[in-house]
């Protein structure tokens, strides 16, 4: 099944678009910053929820962890 058709797995793929996102700028910001718009420019986008609400990303995937584990 696609990951478009499961909500579970699409919010596991949002979140880790977001980690690793947020990752990439924090290693090799240029790689990021420098595509602002356009279809790259979502990459940019999730990097910045990563940065800006990084409790509440990092307690979604505390969360979906656990329930994939369980």
């Amino acid at each position: 099944m696609s990951a478009l058709f499961n909500f579970q797995s699409l919010l596991l793929v949002i979140l880790l678009l977001i980690c690793t996102c947020t990752y990439v700028r924090a290693t090799a910001p240029a790689l990021v910053d420098r595509n602002k718009q356009g279809f790259m420019g979502l990459f940019f986008k999730a990097a910045r929820i990563g940065e800006r609400l990084s409790p509440y990303v990092s307690l979604a995937c505390i969360i979906m962890a656990a329930y994939e584990v369980f």
